[in-house]
């Protein structure tokens, strides 16, 4: 009898397992998917840490340094180097210590920007950060005030003999029969750091027409830059450019510059217009150079805003000065939410990747800081009759400015950017 029901407990189990069986076979058949998979899943995302948490917004509190906007305050630190040592660098029309001004009050000031600290410039620490880099600024004469305050402040205003020329590696050499080279170009072998200047007032790609009549002209393509931005942008790490001063009618005619668009010489009136063509090629620019920008990842590129005039009672030409000497006159502060003075760099830009260099209205404060009549001598009197001479009027630079001086700021800023 034990032997009955026993027979009877194991068929019944094995029944019961058959059915369990089953209705496991018929539940993998129905799912649509792997429940294995899915167990493992479940398992993972159960003993798994939790995702961590998304970022959290910006604060709107958080804003950039609008260097722009500040003021100029007194400091006994001031200036960076002397203008009277620094003669490697420093042209000596722009020493207003040697050309013999008097006064040296506007050397004693810097730009405090508003909400935010400034960077105090140190030589060494520059040159360090701009270890195997090149500094390109590409401009006019205002430019080139820049790049030779840049040398004064990274040499100390001292002979630095061991930086070295290297004009010569970027077709910076003076041709025959000129008067100085195209631009210069140093480097500071220690950090291998190089700062070079390319003269280029218009920012437009130069080149000699083949006429054969007195006065050569060049063609002046005003949608092509300059050949040698083109030739080495990809050898530069920082570029910063600027042009204003030389686009009016007498620059233009003097220099035996013809506009040209397309290849073509300009015909119609709009572009005929120097304001017009102006924009046309800041623009111009600013839309090659940013489509540039990805292709050369490490370069920084700049745009500067022009730099302000201060004549009054005429032109440089027409007894115009600016003989003011003390300093903040028109007052210290910039301040408010506006945009550039500027508004023809700031709108080219606007968009880009290129950053803008905003430093007019700042120096509109400055119109004591100019050469003034510190540089140039009176014209020579013309001879009306044989015994009468005319009174030529006294020639005030009124739009380059002492060094050191003002354009020391704009390298403040542009390096606190960088």
């Amino acid at each position: 009898m034990f032997g009955g029901k026993s027979c009877i407990l194991r068929g019944g189990s094995v029944s019961l397992a058959l059915v369990i069986l089953i209705f496991l076979m018929l539940t993998l058949l129905v799912s649509e998917e792997n429940p294995l998979r899915s167990s493992l899943f479940d398992v993972q995302l159960q003993f798994s840490p939790p995702p961590p948490p998304p970022p959290p917004p910006p604060s709107s509190s958080f804003s950039v340094c609008n260097y722009a906007k500040g003021k100029w305050v007194k400091d006994k630190k001031r200036p960076l180097y002397s203008g009277s040592e620094c003669k490697q660098w420093l042209s000596s029309m722009w020493a207003c210590r040697v050309m013999g001004r008097p006064d040296f009050s506007f050397e004693g000031y810097r730009w405090q920007p508003q909400g935010c600290n400034m960077p105090q410039f140190d030589r060494f620490t520059f040159l360090t950060r701009m270890q195997n880099k090149t500094i390109a600024f590409i401009g006019d004469s205002l430019g080139r005030q820049q790049f030779q305050s840049l040398m004064c402040m990274a040499t100390g205003g001292e002979d630095s003999p061991e930086v070295q020329n290297v004009g010569w590696e970027y077709g910076l050499v003076k041709p025959k029969g000129a008067l100085r080279p195209d631009g210069w170009a140093y480097r500071f072998p220690t950090t291998n750091t190089t700062i070079l200047y390319y003269w280029s007032a218009s920012l437009s790609d130069l080149v000699p027409m083949k006429n054969t009549d007195s006065p050569r002209l060049t063609a002046m393509h005003l949608d092509r830059p300059p050949a040698f931005m083109r030739k080495y942008l990809h050898r530069f790490d920082v570029l910063v450019l600027n042009t204003g001063h030389h686009w009016n009618r007498g620059k233009i005619e003097g220099n035996h510059w013809v506009m040209h668009v397309n290849g073509t010489q300009v015909q119609g009136e709009f572009l005929k217009d120097i304001s017009h063509a102006k924009v046309f090629t800041i623009r111009s620019v600013a839309k090659w150079l940013d489509a540039q920008l990805p292709l050369h990842p490490r370069l920084k590129a700049f745009f500067r805003t022009i730099s302000p005039r201060h004549f009054r009672n005429g032109d440089w030409n027409t007894g115009g000065n600016c003989n003011n000497t003390v300093p903040l006159s028109r007052g210290s502060e910039i301040n408010g939410d506006d945009g550039s003075v500027d508004a023809t760099v700031e709108s080219a830009v606007n968009g880009t990747r290129i950053k803008i260099l905003d430093i007019t209205a700042l120096s509109e404060l400055r119109d004591e800081a100019h050469i003034s009549g510190s540089k140039l001598k009176p014209r020579k009197p013309k001879k009306v009759k044989s015994n009468v001479t005319a009174t030529a009027p006294v020639v005030n630079d009124c739009l380059h400015w002492c060094l050191p001086g003002v354009p020391d700021t704009w390298n403040e800023l542009f390096i606190a950017q960088i």
